[in-house]
């Protein structure tokens, strides 16, 4: 499979893993349902597991052509783990030549129905954390070079789990790079607290997983220490499950809409405007932090997932002046309204 762009790998933070600048997260790939806007379309409303085994393998290949060498997955993500590991292991990519991480903490629930009471169940014990590692190298084997805390709060206390933490120091030691991923309005909070654990005289956690975007941009300045100090940074949601692309038809976006379309025309490339999905993307590649990060787009779709990709093509540095900054920090919404909003987005 030949690739299309000039995406090239970069370490990841100060680990020894090389990922490239837009990875390909699984979560609407792996089960019928999710909370992007147009999810059920973008799969075609066709639940059969091998068919949708076979859309997530599509999908795949065409971020393997476009230059994509991170893949991200999570227990919770229905079928996601199976589904990358049968592509990988089909398409015969050797370990070496690819970044993969999963996530453990929240267990999947919903019996592979779009709707259900409840979709994942969130817990992050002991036995947990051992029954869920278990099942990821089971699917991915040699494959799984990151595990992540899913979804970590203070409220949680896993951070405070002594029992969790020596476990993760120990997978560590066997050769992971231990990672935590986050979620809701105190994101820089829970990911300060990260920075400052250790065991054995060493950082415990070297990646972090954050949601950033144009509308979201509040956990910017702790990713800036994070990066400072060695981490790998992933972004997700950098899209804002749909809301920073063009099906966004909610008529209380259309000023922000507009507003992006018009930078969009500005910077341009040299196959004219990019869309407003690829300078969402291209706009965390631009910040301070993102050196040498990971942004993911979430894509179900082929199609999206190429327009994303041209994220890579915009010069950030036309992102970077201060008039056109100015404008998209603009579309920042506080971060309570924010994680309001994607809370009441409709699982589809």
């Amino acid at each position: 499979m030949a690739t299309l762009t000039k995406m090239k790998r970069h370490p990841f933070g100060a680990t020894a893993l090389a990922v490239t600048p837009i990875g390909l997260g699984m979560a609407a790939l792996g089960r019928p349902g999710y909370i992007n806007l147009g999810h059920a379309t973008d799969i075609g409303h066709d639940y059969d597991v091998a068919a949708m085994e076979q859309h997530a393998h599509e999908v795949l290949d065409a971020a393997w052509a476009a230059g994509v060498r991170y893949f991200d997955a999570a227990r919770s993500y229905g079928r996601a783990e199976q589904f990358l590991a049968g592509w990988l292991r089909g398409r015969a990519i050797p370990p070496a030549d690819v970044a993969v991480g999963s996530k453990w903490g929240y267990t999947y629930t919903a019996g592979w129905r779009v709707e259900a009471e409840k979709h994942e169940v969130k817990e992050h014990t002991l036995p947990v954390l051992r029954r869920q590692i278990e099942e990821s190298r089971d699917w991915l084997g040699d494959y799984l070079g990151l595990y992540q805390i899913h979804s970590a709060t203070l409220d949680s206390g896993v951070l405070d789990n002594g029992q969790v933490l020596d476990e993760l120091a120990r997978l560590r030691d066997e050769g992971l790079v231990i990672g935590l991923s986050l979620s809701g309005p105190q994101q820089a909070d829970t990911l300060r607290k990260a920075l400052t654990i250790e065991s054995g005289g060493a950082p415990l956690f070297r990646s972090v997983q954050a949601t950033w975007n144009l509308l979201a941009r509040e956990v910017g300045p702790a990713l800036l220490e994070a990066h400072q100090a060695g981490m790998g940074i992933i972004i997700k949601e950098a899209l804002a499950n749909g809301r920073l692309t063009e099906r966004n038809n909610d008529l209380a976006f259309t000023a922000k809409r507009q507003l992006l379309e018009e930078v969009a025309a500005a910077v341009g490339t040299p196959d004219g405007a990019p869309s407003i999905d690829a300078l969402a993307l291209a706009a965390a590649l631009a910040q301070p932090w993102a050196e040498r990060a990971v942004i993911l787009s979430g894509a179900a779709r082929t199609d999206h997932l190429l327009s994303n990709v041209k994220a890579t093509e915009i010069d950030l540095a036309r992102l970077q002046t201060p008039e056109v900054a100015r404008r998209l920090e603009s579309l920042a919404e506080p971060a309570e309204q924010y994680w309001q909003t994607r809370s009441q987005l409709a699982w589809n």
